[in-house]
């Protein structure tokens, strides 16, 4: 697969990080966003790099979901959402990445839902960035069931 240039740069964002994973501490150049960091998994205090890419991930797809609804003349519920868990692992002694959207579009039947969420992933730059490169399943939320899309 080819790697796509950017044409015209849009935003982009500045990031200084020191003392990584175990006590780190990450600031935006902006000052808005000023964290501490701690390891995954353990009462250490701070967020971690899963849990910011979550966020990241579950706010650019869900904008690309508002985007497709609004051209395809669909109007989304202000309660709509989407929840994303990120998991660090490890296989054959390497670190990896997976990764799970759960799409909630209330009064959207599960059809188009999934259609939105399809063509979300094909507009999301999160989305194509991980595409072939990390296990990622995508569920449609009803209520209490779920529809997995591929």
């Amino acid at each position: 697969m080819a790697i796509t240039a950017i044409d015209k740069v849009l935003y982009t964002a500045h990031a200084h990080l020191t003392g990584g994973r175990e006590g780190g501490h990450g600031r935006t150049s902006d000052g808005r966003l000023d964290v501490r960091l701690g390891v995954p998994g353990t009462d250490q205090p701070g967020t971690n790099p899963e849990q910011l890419f979550a966020v990241g991930w579950s706010a650019c797809f869900f904008s690309a979901i508002k985007i497709v609804a609004a051209q395809k003349k669909i109007r989304l519920s202000p309660d709509s959402s989407v929840d994303t868990e990120v998991d660090l692992g490890t296989t054959d002694g390497g670190y990896f990445l997976q990764a799970r959207l759960s799409v909630n579009l209330p009064g959207v039947d599960r059809a188009t839902a999934l259609e939105l969420a399809s063509i979300a992933h094909t507009m999301c730059p999160y989305s194509k960035a991980t595409h072939g490169n990390l296990n990622v399943v995508t569920n449609i939320v009803e209520s209490q069931t779920a529809t997995q899309v591929a």
